[in-house]
């Protein structure tokens, strides 16, 4: 098949300072194992695949594949097909709001200037996280346990486990190994100092099929389930500013609000960085 596609750099703060994210268009021929070629070919940690919604509520679907699995929800994918179905001409049902199908449901956007938004999913696991699992967590963050101030569960689709250290220089400090026998997917967040433009640093680590551990640069997902968990519990109020990448050489820049309602909304910049076509193989 032949098929256009972007490549979009999403929450960056110029280009190549953000996460870049694949976006296939037209791609309702491919077959899931096809997507997933496909994104291992690519490379990055997600390739997102445009398709004709299944609901009538929808203005397009997407289907969202990491380098070994599909998921039913990721942030900045959601940002960055949102970002390619409108440059492709897409035209929403309701000006106001952009609904986006996938694995997960329904999920709204909105949007302005060069930013997107999505309204934060809810969490499929929350709650306290086990000991032992916390045991797992400090070994691979070479850290002490007493120096996780809490944890919680915060998965909205990848799987996160939320991790909160002393302070913003504490998650900089970081240095987890390049490779971990069983899956994980840990999200580090550490408080600013007051006064400070951001409220929070983040870093993201994952590991792939093959044991090896990705920091992705900036994550919609896991900043979606940190504003809801901090928020939560009184520790910061939106809106608000988030910083991620920056122990990886990027510049995210993650914007927080919330609406009368208690939705939280993510956001952050999205722009084309190139463009092309997928020629039959």
């Amino acid at each position: 098949m032949t098929a256009p596609y972007l490549l979009v750099d999403v929450f960056g703060t110029a280009p190549f300072s953000g996460n870049p994210l694949p976006v296939i268009a037209q791609a309702d021929a491919l077959d899931p194992a096809e997507m997933q070629r496909i994104t291992r070919w690519f490379g990055y940690s997600e390739t997102a695949f445009l398709v004709a919604p299944t609901d009538p509520a929808a203005d397009y679907r997407t289907r969202i594949f990491t380098l070994d699995r599909e998921l039913p929800f990721a942030g900045h994918p959601t940002l960055g097909s949102c970002h390619a179905w409108l440059a492709g001409g897409g035209m929403p049902a309701n000006p106001d709001r952009i609904v986006q199908q996938c694995g997960a449901g329904l999920v709204e956007l909105r949007r302005s200037d060069d930013s997107l938004a999505f309204a934060a999913p809810p969490l499929i696991r929350s709650g306290p996280v086990h000991e032992t699992d916390l045991a797992a967590v400090t070994e691979f963050l070479r850290i002490d346990r007493a120096e996780i101030v809490e944890a919680q569960w915060i998965d909205n689709g990848p799987g996160w486990i939320g991790v909160r250290l002393a302070s913003a220089d504490a998650v900089r400090a970081l240095r987890p190994p390049p490779h971990w026998p069983q899956r994980i997917e840990v999200g580090v967040v550490g408080l600013h100092q007051p006064g400070s433009r951001y409220a929070y640093e983040v870093r993201a680590f994952f590991s792939d099929k093959r044991g090896e551990i990705i920091e992705d640069p900036i994550t919609g997902s896991l900043n979606a389930s940190l504003a809801q968990w901090l928020t939560g519990s009184g520790l910061v109020t939106p809106p608000y500013l988030a910083r991620q990448g920056t122990a990886i050489d990027r510049d995210g820049r993650v914007h927080i609000n919330r609406d009368s309602s208690g939705t939280i909304w993510v956001g952050g910049h999205t722009v084309t960085i190139a463009s092309g076509t997928l020629l039959p193989g």
